[in-house]
């Protein structure tokens, strides 16, 4: 199994798990096709009233998706488009508009900001770290970053961006700048989360969703600008597949800086 889903039809909340832990819940194509199928399903279920989003195993909330899997996507030539298999990964990309929290524990990385962008809160446990290797292997962080951006200090952000892999956002210092609302001990997130989502979940659905909706109507506009230039930022800037793997390779056999990154 790979999206696990539990249901509390009582309490009106939904628990949505990556669960690959032996890969860091790295999101494959399959993955990838189904939480979009999960998300849109939940339009249909009025029994389901609010949603919690999290990883398995605790070592990693996701770290983005899977290196095999993204090799096998083909590419236009063109530098005006690009494929993003990531791109309808979060709930707002399926036109969901139920609340979702995201309960985070370990690593958060890269692709995972798809889903964390797209929820409402986060909530993470002590040991969560969040960071963005993509400039390290010599990828533009496009659709990352302007998701983030959206929740994050532009400084902040820029900085976890441009540091790549040498720099980890502490659980602490994530709450310190409003991207993490709530931290609790280690492997506490995902009871906090569900805690939140049931009082969310016990008020008016209609009331609800208008609410969320707004939320969201106010920065829709200039979200909706940014990500049509993603893929084009992605075309232009990033290395050829196989400079990336040497990169990725190279640092695997200790040649990089991820052995000794800093937390802040």
């Amino acid at each position: 199994m790979t999206i696990g889903l539990e249901r509390d039809k009582e309490s009106g909340v939904a628990v949505v798990t990556l669960d690959r832990p032996e890969k860091h819940n790295a999101v494959t194509l399959e993955m990838a096709r189904r939480l979009g199928e999960v998300w849109r399903g939940f339009r249909y279920e009025d029994d389901i009233r609010a949603v919690v989003v999290t990883g398995a195993g605790g070592r990693a909330f996701c770290t983005g998706i899977d290196r095999a899997d993204a090799g096998r996507v083909p590419q236009p030539s063109s530098p005006y488009t690009i494929d993003d298999p990531l791109i309808a990964l979060g709930p707002k990309a399926n036109d969901l508009w139920k609340p979702v929290i995201a309960a985070v524990e370990g690593m958060a990385c890269g692709g995972a900001f798809y889903l964390l962008g797209e929820a409402e809160f986060l909530i993470a446990g002590e040991g969560a770290t969040f960071f963005d290797p993509h400039v390290s292997y010599g990828m533009v962080s496009a659709f990352e970053t302007i998701h983030m951006a959206q929740r994050m200090p532009f400084g902040e952000i820029a900085r976890m961006a441009l540091m790549g892999s040498a720099e980890r956002l502490s659980a602490r210092r994530a709450h310190e700048i409003g991207l993490v609302s709530e931290v609790t001990e280690r492997g506490g997130a995902l009871a906090a989360a569900v805690r939140t989502a049931e009082v969310i979940a016990g008020a008016p659905t209609e009331a609800v969703q208008g609410t969320v909706r707004a939320l969201w109507t106010a920065r829709e506009a200039a979200r909706s600008q940014a990500l049509a230039q993603a893929p084009h930022l992605v075309a232009l800037g990033n290395l050829p597949p196989e400079r990336q793997a040497e990169l990725f390779t190279g640092r695997a056999r200790g040649g990089g800086s991820d052995g000794a990154f800093r937390l802040r």
